[in-house]
């Protein structure tokens, strides 16, 4: 193949991977991969990939100095051939992309979502160096930095209702305390022996979708749960608990309603909120 079709064909390749990132920046689905603060980096990389692209594919039937000078009598050889057939490389890069791009749903599956931490029990985040640094909490602090619903329930995060559990002095603060949060809908697969519960869950993301962890609660109804899709987002109302079970403590709403909500803005929770 000579080097001006070899050169367009590592254009185009080059193009379609800045068309990707700029897809992914324009459509809002790199929200679901990237914290607010990477994604101009992103927009950046694609803009200038788009600049590469078309400079080389403008530039591709112009012969290129090879750098040295060739002897008397020493044929022309080409500098730009491989041992990989250049439709071979175009497939190997574009293949693999189109595909994710056209198949991926944008969200994690179950199993993978037990990997990120979805069953897993939280852990202490509280030292008593910490505990005794800070100044003691009061349930009317809490009540005024939390808005309540027209029915009587404060408005939490799913974030701070997990991790209250590895505070003892929130957990004293919470347990008994009417509360509404909203996340991600999906089963409860641990301690569930009498198919009662769901399980509650949002991702907390970092930097970006690759180091994202599940951040859960259970939610007990006491009886055959309601139907909603997997994943799909609810928002749930309930009693605080924090039971003891088999040697952990689990956070667990006692749930009084739950009903269908739309996806916030922002799914994940981001470094800085």
């Amino acid at each position: 193949m000579n080097p001006k079709t070899r050169r367009i064909l590592f254009s185009i390749a080059i193009l379609c991977w800045s068309a990707v990132l700029l897809y992914f920046y324009s459509s809002g689905r790199i929200n679901k991969y990237l914290a607010p603060d990477f994604r101009p980096i992103a927009f950046a990389g694609g803009l200038g990939l788009a600049v590469l692209g078309l400079f080389n594919l403008l530039t591709a039937g112009q012969k290129a100095d090879c750098g040295h000078d060739h002897g008397e009598g020493e044929e022309e050889h080409d500098h730009e051939s491989g041992d990989l057939h250049p439709v071979s490389a175009l497939l190997l890069m574009m293949v693999p992309v189109a595909l994710s791009v056209a198949w991926t749903k944008d969200e994690y599956s179950a199993a993978a979502l037990g990997r990120k931490g979805l069953y897993d029990a939280p852990s202490a985040i509280t030292t008593p160096f910490l505990a005794s640094a800070m100044p003691a909490l009061t349930l009317e602090e809490v009540e005024k930095s939390h808005r309540k619903t027209a029915d009587g329930f404060l408005e939490f995060s799913l974030m701070e209702l997990f991790f209250s559990s590895g505070d003892r002095e929130m957990q004293t603060l919470l347990d008994g305390l009417k509360v509404e949060t909203e996340g991600r809908w999906m089963d409860e697969k641990v301690r569930n022996p009498h198919g009662t519960r769901k399980r509650l869950y949002r991702l907390f993301i970092t930097c970006c979708a690759a180091d994202s962890r599940a951040i859960p609660i259970v939610l007990e109804f006491g009886k055959e749960p309601p139907e909603f899709p997997e994943n799909g987002w609810v928002k749930v109302a309930g009693t605080m608990r924090f039971p003891l079970e088999e040697g952990i403590i689990q956070p667990v709403l006692l749930v009084e309603r739950v009903v269908a909500a739309e996806p916030p803005y922002e799914e994940s929770f981001m470094r800085k909120k």
